[in-house]
């Protein structure tokens, strides 16, 4: 963390004159990542900005004992901001005026995993004060039931403003993506003219070539139907709201809301604990949504597929999107059973471990290898790559699953 915040930061020095300057620019960086310990070995002395930096580094970093040092290994870490909301909410202004946004909240989520600074987070001055990002957004989640009046319409706008930063990034690519789909998934064999899918056309024609005029007569057309207002697809997000599943809930309550937005497409968005509930009628806002939600608890995803299951009037035409780490804390052997019942019915299965830009998260192995036996690979799915995921679904094709942090194919 601290390598990357230096090298990353507004105190970045560029145009070293010689050897020496090198040297000493390399001793510079080294003492910040070291944190001024006695035995860190530099040498080096910090001034200025550089001073401002390092102190900020070491009241997240440091090992408390005034020094800033960072601690060492087998030593106890202490926090360096106390538990004051005015101390603290200085820290985070240096910390946005010293190093770049992603660095920033990194620091701001390490501050809340390390230092316990969660409870501050329910004071409005301390939410106005923070980088709002996702892992923001889920951690003012967790704590709505305990949020006062007071800081609800604070923690509101910051939410609101992260969800609509993430529907200008993935608004316009989904439902281009969604609607390229669905149009393809409704082939008709007596296309118009601007309809026509030329290129599985010539594939299906090609035993009608003609080498003396050295052309294809395309005896049956395939061409694409034309969109209509009419629902051609049912999608169920289904969502663990577990803690763990915090960055993928944010995500799936984003896309939810940009699904039900397509005419074509009728979106059904159920999140669940041990408990389960349909925020459907809640799409039109994902902040709504989100606040909705309560992360944390139990899990029964057994419970919430039977629920989802029920809502199926039209399976041949259905894709159901599990979103969980697989950590059943409901009936086992039923959960798959659902499952194996739901792809019999023609239903388009898809399981998620996560969504999210973290990469697969911690999940039940052994679930995800069942999952994968009935011919519903788990695999963890990136923001970017879901609308590819949702459209190969759609179309009944194979799902783009990537090859890197992913335990089923």
């Amino acid at each position: 963390m601290s390598t990357g915040a230096v090298s990353g930061g507004t105190a970045d020095r560029a145009g070293v004159p010689d050897q020496s300057g090198a040297t000493d620019e390399r001793l510079r960086r080294w003492r910040l990542v070291l944190g001024g310990d006695d035995a860190d070995g530099t040498g080096c002395a910090l001034t200025g900005q550089d001073a401002a930096m390092d102190g900020a580094l070491g009241a997240l970093y440091g090992n408390g004992n005034g020094k800033g040092g960072r601690a060492r290994a087998g030593q106890e870490r202490s926090a360096g901001l106390g538990a004051s909301a005015p101390s603290v909410a200085r820290w985070l202004g240096d910390i946005r005026t010293y190093f770049p946004s992603s660095v920033v909240q990194v620091m701001q989520r390490d501050a809340i995993d390390r230092l316990g600074l969660s409870t501050l987070l329910l004071e409005p001055e301390m939410l106005e004060a923070v980088e709002a990002d996702v892992h923001l957004v889920g951690t003012l989640l967790s704590l709505n039931k305990a949020m006062p009046e007071t800081t609800k319409e604070t923690a509101r706008a910051v939410v609101r403003k992260v969800v609509e930063d993430l529907e200008k990034r993935l608004v316009t690519r989904t439902r281009a993506t969604l609607k390229g789909a669905l149009d393809r998934s409704a082939r008709i064999s007596r296309p118009r003219h601007q309809d026509i899918d030329w290129n599985r056309t010539i594939a299906a024609n090609l035993k009608h070539y003609l080498p003396e005029y050295r052309t294809v007569v395309p005896e049956r057309l395939i061409g694409y139907g034309r969109a209509s207002q009419s629902v051609k697809k049912e999608v169920v997000l289904c969502i663990d709201q577990s803690g763990s599943m915090a960055a993928s809930v944010v995500y799936a309550s984003v896309f939810g809301a940009v699904l039900a937005s397509m005419r074509s497409i009728d979106t059904r968005l159920v999140v669940f604990d041990t408990a389960v509930v349909d925020l459907t009628d809640q799409l039109d806002d994902p902040v709504d949504v989100l606040f909705g939600t309560q992360l944390g608890g139990g899990t029964d995803i057994n419970r919430a597929l039977a629920y989802c299951q029920s809502q199926i009037t039209r399976p041949a035409d259905t894709v159901v999107v599990l979103i969980s780490d697989l950590y059943e804390g409901g009936i086992r052997n039923e959960m798959l059973k659902r499952v194996a019942a739901m792809k019999a019915s023609g239903v388009q299965f898809v399981t998620l471990l996560a969504l999210s830009d973290e990469g697969a998260p911690a999940y039940d192995r052994e679930h995800a290898a069942a999952l994968a036996g009935l011919g519903a690979p788990a695999f963890a799915c990136t923001p970017d790559l879901f609308p590819e995921v949702m459209a190969a679904a759609i179309e009944k094709r194979p799902l783009p699953i990537p090859d890197t942090g992913n335990p089923t194919r």
